[in-house]
């Protein structure tokens, strides 16, 4: 116990200094009035009443709605990938994996200014239209040009999570399932599909948390008016200098955060019930 103790007491002095620190002064911040220091702490819940205004609850419901369609496109597109990898060669497979995880050693920051180039009036995609004959299109500092920066930079790793519950998979029920006349659509649907959810799942939070409260890609992409939650707290802490508004809105944040954690874990393990029940019936 003592050795373990003394393997235990590093993390637990980093995690004292670089989580609970920082969160013990955000407290602090978030409940006391604006303009006075922490250490003369007067307790207030103005800074909470001050994000009931109506600009910042649409920022919030904004940056949620984004998140959402950020997680769905994921989905959409990440799943029919990560189903193609796990049913292919090994060989080839980690190529293929290879390939869409090597976008991920290079820097977001710069990943996300090769899109301005790309996106830009100016940019590849507008000039292979001027090619063409067609019309350039204003793509840059849109919801368009946000939305595929966050899922550009999220994708790989909804592809991984699927593709690792895949390819982990038992391929003696998928094939008992053909023995037994289902055919690949009742397959998909009744085996594969429900047994890879938790690997949806974890891809959802691996996703859908980071993007609510992503500022870099908005900012770069969407230009300096677009404005979501994570925007907010960065405007408040450095721009403007209120580090007792932003600490709140941070701490409601942080709420919906792990609100949306709750749901995912409640979704998954109705699903896990529910695969169990059609595992009897099967």
């Amino acid at each position: 116990m003592n050795s373990f103790g003394k393997l235990v007491r590093p993390y637990i002095v980093f995690m004292s200094i670089f989580i609970v620190l920082p969160m013990f002064l955000i407290l602090l911040y978030a409940f006391s009035k604006s303009g006075n220091e922490v250490a003369t702490f007067t307790f207030t819940l103005s800074n909470f009443a001050k994000f009931n205004d109506p600009i910042f609850i649409n920022v919030l419901l904004k940056s949620l709605w984004i998140a959402f369609l950020t997680t769905v496109l994921c989905i959409i597109v990440g799943y029919p990938i990560a189903y193609i990898i796990a049913n292919i060669s090994e060989k080839y497979g980690v190529l293929l994996i290879l390939l869409i995880t090597f976008p991920m050693w290079i820097n977001m920051l710069v990943r996300t200014y090769a899109w301005i180039g790309i996106l830009s009036d100016a940019g590849l995609v507008n000039n292979i239209l001027r090619y063409f004959g067609f019309t350039p299109v204003e793509m840059l500092y849109t919801d368009f040009a946000v939305l595929l920066g966050m899922v550009y930079n999220s994708l790989p790793f909804m592809i991984l999570q699927i593709y690792n519950s895949l390819s982990k998979m038992d391929k003696g029920i998928i094939n008992a399932s053909f023995d037994l006349g289902a055919n690949r659509s009742q397959t998909f649907l009744r085996v594969i599909f429900p047994l890879s959810i938790p690997g949806v799942v974890a891809g959802i939070t691996l996703v859908f948390l980071p993007s609510v409260s992503t500022f870099v890609i908005p900012k770069l992409l969407g230009g300096g008016q677009y404005m979501l939650i994570g925007n907010l707290i960065e405007k408040q802490f450095i721009t403007v200098g209120d580090w007792n508004f932003g600490s709140a809105v941070s701490l409601i944040m942080a709420l919906v955060i792990m609100a949306s954690m709750y749901l995912t874990k409640r979704v998954d393990r109705s699903f896990d019930e529910e695969s169990a029940k059609g595992a009897k019936l099967w």
